[in-house]
């Protein structure tokens, strides 16, 4: 990983209090649903992100959410965490995705995306990893933030956009500018940030999750997928579902669960 990277990471302002008492009201396990709506509603951004994300038609909840209650009743305490974390760890590291050809708004919709193909998919496949896997998807192409402001910094933003546009490996398309591919600057991140070794390791792997020791590689495995389905730039597209499939058949998934979902998604953007 190129110097400059690594000093950007190192520098990275600590998360949030609001963040902090989230994950400690998680990690309780006497905890309410009531005691961490008390938490949220001290950050009217997180609320606001929240609400806006309960009612994305992603979810097709049936009505519109109102409250941080209702949302968190919803959700589950899990699934809130991870979307305000996630929209917290965005605003920290001030979203600049123009090398990606994308918005700061588009980055935020594919993790969305990307958070809710996995928890519907694995449901269907290992209800017990679900969670985990949503927090992880929410958050797995973080170090683009990075590797864009890196690229920004090089004077390199036009030449790889052009290059990402119609890249079916994105990852090779970073490792050419900056050495690395986001999967693993994502890992240096969180590393940073003292997330859970597990939930490290699985994202460092997503890009090749073929190389993950045996006890995480189906969780990068579910990653890789996922980002592949709904990638940075083709997200949904037919060709991006097809490759998603195939990886999915590949590794040895029933390919229908993961495409019954993706169908579920379309219908829900669509309709």
């Amino acid at each position: 990983m190129k110097s400059s990277m690594i000093d950007s990471i190192k520098s990275l302002p600590p998360l949030s209090k609001t963040i902090m008492d989230i994950n400690r009201v998680y990690a309780n396990e006497d905890a309410s649903i009531n005691d961490l709506v008390k938490v949220l509603e001290h950050d009217p951004m997180i609320v606001a992100n929240l609400l806006k994300t309960a009612n994305s038609p992603l979810y097709s909840f049936g009505k519109e959410i109102k409250n941080v209650a209702h949302a968190v009743s919803l959700f589950g305490m899990s699934m809130t965490r991870s979307i305000a974390l996630g929209n917290s760890v965005r605003k920290l590291l001030n979203v600049d995705m123009q090398p990606y050809g994308i918005t700061s708004d588009d980055f935020a919709n594919i993790a969305s995306k990307q958070a809710a193909l996995i928890f519907s998919w694995y449901k269907k496949v290992d209800k017990s990893k679900a969670d985990e896997l949503y927090l992880a998807a929410f958050l797995q192409e973080t170090g683009k933030i990075i590797i864009s402001s890196d690229v920004i910094q090089e004077d390199e933003a036009t030449s790889f956009e052009s290059e990402i546009e119609f890249a079916n490996n994105i990852a090779d398309v970073e490792r050419a500018y900056v050495e690395v591919s986001s999967a693993e600057v994502t890992a240096e991140v969180f590393q940073h940030w003292n997330f859970s070794n597990h939930f490290v390791e699985m994202i460092r792997y997503a890009d090749k999750p073929e190389d993950a020791p045996q006890e995480i590689r189906e969780y990068s495995m579910a990653l890789h997928i996922v980002k592949t389905a709904v990638s940075i730039n083709k997200p949904l597209d037919e060709q991006s579902i097809n490759f998603a499939l195939r990886k999915a058949r590949d590794a040895g998934y029933d390919h229908e669960l993961l495409e019954d979902s993706i169908d579920e998604m379309l219908d829900n953007i669509q309709g």
